[in-house]
C-alpha cells in the first residue's frame, strides 16, 4: 500500500511551518471551479478547507441559481447567475463566463472539478501559464443520463480523449475510476475518496422505523424499488433527502402504489444540515443501478455517511462499494433487487458490529485521506 505521508496513529501530518507562512505571505492563489452552486457539495468544500490550511489563497467559482441558499465559507466565493441552466447551451455559457473569469483573475493554480469545467479551465492554464490540477468525480462520459444519448455522449467521449492525456495532475474518488483513465489515456490519477470528518455522534430517539436516501435524484438511483418496496414495509417511513429532475416521477409512483404518506421528500439541504437526518434513520439505503460504468465504479459519499453515523444499510452489488463492504464488514449488498426481496433483507437486518464500524470511521475520514491531497498539492506551489 502506498503511504501517503502518514505511518502510524502518533505521526503528525502537519507540513512545516515555515512553508505555510511562506506560501500565506506569497498570497499564492487557487481558483476551484464547479458547475454546482456549492450549497450542498460536500467533497468540494473539503477540498477548499485542506487548500486553505496548507496556505493556499482559495476562490471557489459556482452558479446561482433561482432558490439557492447563501453560502458561508472561510474562503472566497463566487456565483455566476447564467441565462441557461441546462442543456447544451448552459455548458457553452458557464464554460464560456467561467474562461473569461479565469482570464482576468490572478492565480497561480487551477483546480478543475469534473470533465464540464475542465476545457475553460485547460484554455486559461495555457493562456496564463497556471498550474491545472484535474479533480473527476465520475466517469463523466458514463453517466445514467447520457446512456441512452449516442450523440450527447460522443460530445463528451470526444473532449475527454482531446483534453486528458494532455494532464499532469490529476485525482479522483476511487481506484476503478483511476484505473479506467490509466488504461484509456495513459492518466496516472490519484485517489482521493470522498469521505466525511470524524465528528462526534448525534443522539437521536429512533424508535419509529426510518430509512433514508440521501444524494441526487436522477435516474439510476433506484429509488423507485425503495418506493415500491414500502409496499411490504408498512411500519417503515422513508426520508428522501436531495433534489433533481425526477422528484414529480418519483411523488406520482408514491401516490399510485398507495405510500405516499409514508414517504417525507426533503428537498436539499446544506451539508451542514445532512447529518441531522442521517443520524434520525434507522436504515440506509444505496440503491444506485449498474447502468453505465459511472455507476458501476461509483463509491456514493452517502456509503461514508452512513457509516460515520453507525446505520446499518443495504447497498447495490457495485465494485467499489462492495470492496468497502467486504473490508470492513459493515452493511449489507442487496441480494435481488425487487421490492419483496428488498423489504424482507430491510426488515432482518441485524445489529451493527460497533467494532467493525469504528475501524471503518477510523481508516475512511478525511483527516487521513486528504493527505493524498496535500502531497500531491504541496509541491506544485511555488
Amino acid at each position: 500500500m502506498k503511504n501517503h505521508g502518514f505511518k502510524g496513529k502518533n505521526t503528525s501530518w502537519h507540513y512545516p511551518l515555515y512553508l505555510c507562512i511562506f506560501v500565506h505571505k506569497m498570497r499564492v492563489r487557487i481558483i476551484v471551479s464547479v458547475t454546482n452552486d456549492l450549497v450542498s457539495d460536500q467533497r468540494v468544500h473539503k477540498v477548499c478547507n485542506t487548500l486553505q490550511e496548507i496556505g493556499l489563497d482559495v476562490l471557489l467559482v459556482g452558479r446561482r441559481l433561482k432558490g439557492s441558499e447563501e453560502v458561508q465559507r472561510t474562503y472566497e466565493t463566487f456565483r455566476m447567475k447564467l441565462l441557461f441552466n441546462s442543456g447544451p447551451f448552459f455548458y457553452i455559457e458557464f464554460n464560456l463566463r467561467l474562461f473569461w473569469f479565469l482570464l482576468f483573475k490572478k492565480h497561480t493554480l487551477l483546480l478543475s472539478n469534473d470533465l464540464d469545467t475542465l476545457l475553460s479551465n485547460f484554455i486559461a492554464s495555457k493562456l496564463k501559464r497556471s498550474v491545472l490540477i484535474y479533480d473527476s468525480h465520475e466517469l463523466f462520459p458514463e453517466a445514467p443520463e447520457l446512456q441512452n444519448r449516442p450523440f450527447v455522449k460522443s460530445i463528451w467521449e470526444n473532449l475527454e480523449r482531446f483534453l486528458l492525456p494532455k494532464l499532469k495532475h490529476a485525482y479522483t474518488v476511487c481506484r476503478s475510476i483511476a484505473d479506467h483513465y490509466l488504461k484509456q489515456y495513459g492518466l496516472k490519477m490519484e485517489v482521493v475518496r470522498n469521505v466525511p470528518f470524524r465528528k462526534m455522534k448525534i443522539e437521536h430517539d429512533k424508535k419509529q422505523k426510518t430509512l433514508i436516501y440521501q444524494g441526487a435524484i436522477n435516474p439510476g438511483r433506484g429509488l423507485e424499488l425503495a418506493i415500491e418496496s414500502l409496499v411490504y414495509l408498512n411500519d417503515y417511513k422513508l426520508l428522501i433527502v436531495g433534489g433533481g429532475h425526477g422528484l414529480d416521477e418519483l411523488k406520482k409512483l408514491a401516490e399510485v402504489k398507495g405510500v405516499d404518506q409514508q414517504i417525507e421528500f426533503v428537498g436539499r439541504v446544506p451539508y451542514e444540515e445532512l447529518e441531522k437526518y442521517t443520524a434520525q434513520a434507522s436504515v440506509g439505503l444505496l440503491l444506485e443501478e449498474p447502468l453505465g460504468k459511472s455507476f458501476e465504479y461509483a463509491l456514493p459519499n452517502k456509503l461514508f455517511d452512513y457509516i460515520h453515523a453507525d446505520l446499518p444499510f443495504v447497498a447495490s452489488d457495485l465494485i467499489e462499494v462492495n470492496r468497502i463492504v467486504e473490508e470492513y464488514g459493515v452493511g449489507e449488498i442487496v441480494k435481488a433487487r425487487n421490492p419483496v426481496s428488498l423489504a424482507k433483507q430491510i426488515k432482518n437486518l441485524t445489529v451493527i458490529n460497533l467494532e467493525k464500524y469504528k475501524k471503518a470511521q477510523n481508516q475512511l475520514c478525511w483527516e487521513k485521506e486528504q493527505m493524498v491531497l496535500r502531497d500531491l498539492i504541496v509541491p506544485l506551489i511555488k
